[in-house]
């Protein structure tokens, strides 16, 4: 087997202490409510929960925080309301787990810090997240280029050449100018230079 071609499990949510409560049936669509079964009596389980991702599969385990003994799973996904939110405190949810032979049932699952229950909905936004856009952790945003500064610092000059020009300053130079000088100041078929006057004799 290809151990490169394997999906990669990894942590979502780790809940130190959860408590896990029976959950009677629900009689209305109005949702359930923590304050009918979170007693002592309903109390039915204490342990770890654990939340895993792998490839587009979220498994929510309840197991035992000393031995890792599986108590229930479930596989959670947004449209298949595995879990629920109850109506009258956030730091409650039930639980759809499925048993042996394919046997459904409800839990009450709460924690005892709200920080706790904030991060496991975190955990399941997270994945819902990756369903809707695989490639966004694998791929994250790149920062925008860096613009350019194109402005003269102080001090600073640019020169612009002009085309055509060189060529008529190579032109003029190489006839002698517009007067006709060469480079030693002879005279090149251009206008001569006058002799001077004669000095006048007293």
């Amino acid at each position: 087997m290809d151990i490169l071609s394997d999906e990669i499990e990894s942590i979502l949510f780790i809940g130190k202490r959860v408590l896990v409560y029976r959950v009677q049936p629900r009689t209305s669509n109005e949702g359930y409510k923590a304050a009918e079964w979170n007693s002592e009596q309903g109390l039915l389980w204490q342990g770890r929960m654990r939340v895993l991702e792998k490839g587009k599969t979220c498994e929510i385990r309840l197991e035992d925080g000393n031995t890792g003994e599986l108590f229930a799973s479930t596989l959670y996904s947004p449209s298949n309301n595995s879990v629920e939110p109850v109506l009258d405190s956030s730091r409650y949810f039930v639980l759809r787990v499925e048993g042996d032979g394919g046997k459904k049932a409800y839990i009450g699952v709460g924690f005892e810090e709200r920080g706790d229950a904030f991060d496991f909905n975190v955990a399941l936004q997270s994945h819902s997240k990756h369903l809707s856009n695989p490639n966004a952790s694998a791929e994250p945003d790149k920062p925008p280029a860096p613009t350019k500064d194109f402005s003269l610092k102080e001090g600073q000059t640019f020169s612009i050449k002009i085309p055509g020009r060189e060529g008529r300053k190579r032109q003029e130079e190489a006839s002698g100018g517009l007067m006709g000088l060469g480079a030693g100041g002879a005279t090149s078929g251009g206008i001569p230079f006058l002799p001077p006057p004669p000095g006048k004799k007293r």
